[in-house]
């Protein structure tokens, strides 16, 4: 329910390369989630029972609201504690993507529902929230189902910060220590900053779900077919492109892309000429990007091709690096310079001029390497030199797809 900062994380977000998910379950990071959970209870205790009476510390009844909310926030930070353990040691664990998200969850439906029961907050925000989150899981569920993974976005961030900030504030505004020390204007202002908050933290609650339902509206059927539909047929990507609808497939082959390799694990990039960065442009404009693109090399002449990217001199035919051989080599000097499992290469011929013989303008060779094996393939696109360069990004991004 909160912390969509780490709601990648506990969906199956990839470690930093090089750390894979580990097969245990008492690590340092799930020993932090589990503290988590079991001070949620001490949370409510503190702020419901007469616990101060019963200790012989009535003087502390007026701080009971203070002390509750002192470990409400130091049960947050713990959040913070254990993503970074599980990404700095490498301690990614299928136990921890189940339990962190739930013991975020746990704590804030606790929060609210004592915040109900001491008469500080009406049910229908709690609804709001709950709402959102059953929601939201339900979505990440059928994404999940087919190899999806939906990247949580700023906007559910700030709606963490804001729920967090509001919880704290309804805890203590009404507390004696509060209203006893504050004038009544200061009282009724701080009665008004909590709700402002809460409001702040309803309208993020709602905007993230709608961005989450947005993202996956291609899973759950709220958008049209036949813009769905993502091919590589060289007339039918030129015809989409005149119609206009040359962004939107884009975006769309890039975000699943993405969200492949997020499921898969598998890390992505590119070697560009003609395109001129257009693909790794496309693939880091994704939210949750940085997790799976390694890089991309633009080069666009024959010498930085060789130097960055070992393509050997003998693969230019007749000097010439609209071919099979460079694109294949491009794809294998991307893998191997930027440590990735899939990386993409394009060279071609993107006009107006430049055309050689038996190579019209339109001619592109784009080459797949993955698990060390490369090919590639070669496309005549139709359209002027922007309909060109957009067909074959367009085109190697389903590559990348269908590789990944």
């Amino acid at each position: 329910m909160a912390h969509d900062s780490k709601e990648s994380y506990a969906s199956g977000k990839p470690t930093p390369a090089g750390q894979g998910t580990v097969d245990k379950i008492l690590t340092p990071a799930n020993v932090v989630t589990m503290i988590r959970i079991c001070l949620v209870p001490v949370f409510v205790v503190a702020l419901i029972s007469p616990w101060p009476d019963a200790m012989g510390l009535a003087f502390l009844n007026p701080w009971k609201a203070w002390i509750a909310a002192i470990i409400f926030v130091v049960i947050s930070c713990t959040d913070w504690l254990d993503g970074y353990l599980a990404r700095s040691r490498g301690e990614v664990t299928d136990f921890g993507k189940f339990m962190d998200p739930l013991a975020d969850k746990v704590l804030v439906v606790a929060a609210l529902l004592v915040l109900i029961e001491l008469g500080s907050l009406p049910s229908w925000p709690v609804l709001i929230i709950v709402a959102r989150e059953f929601i939201v899981s339900g979505v990440r569920m059928v994404a999940a189902s087919k190899g999806e993974v939906i990247a949580a976005s700023w906007y559910g961030k700030f709606k963490t910060v804001f729920q967090m900030i509001a919880i704290v504030l309804f805890v203590v505004k009404e507390s004696p220590a509060i209203t006893g020390m504050l004038s009544h204007e200061l009282n009724v202002a701080l009665y008004i900053l909590s709700w402002l908050v809460m409001a702040a933290a309803l309208v993020l609650t709602i905007i993230s779900m709608a961005d989450y339902i947005w993202k996956a509206r291609h899973l759950i059927g709220f958008k049209p077919k036949g813009r769905r539909a993502r091919v590589i047929n060289n007339d039918d990507l030129a015809a989409q492109t005149e119609d206009g609808f040359e962004n939107e497939l884009r975006v769309d082959a890039a975000c699943a892309v993405v969200h492949k390799a997020l499921a898969t694990k598998a890390t992505v990039a590119t070697a560009e000429s003609c395109t001129g960065g257009l693909i790794a442009a496309s693939l880091t404009e994704v939210p949750g990007s940085s997790a799976v693109v390694r890089g991309g090399v633009v080069s666009y002449v024959n010498d930085v091709k060789m130097k960055s990217l070992d393509v050997p001199e003998t693969a230019f035919v007749d000097g010439s690096a609209v071919c099979e051989d460079v694109a294949v080599a491009m794809a294998l000097g991307a893998a191997s310079e930027l440590g990735a499992d899939v990386a993409c290469s394009v060279t071609g011929i993107a006009g107006p001029g430049g055309e050689e013989p038996g190579k019209p303008v339109g001619t592109v060779w784009i080459g797949i390497s993955s698990s060390g094996n490369a090919f590639a393939k070669e496309f005549h696109f139709k359209g002027n030199r922007e309909n060109v360069r957009a067909q074959a990004t367009q085109a190697a991004l389903e590559m990348i797809l269908e590789a990944l």
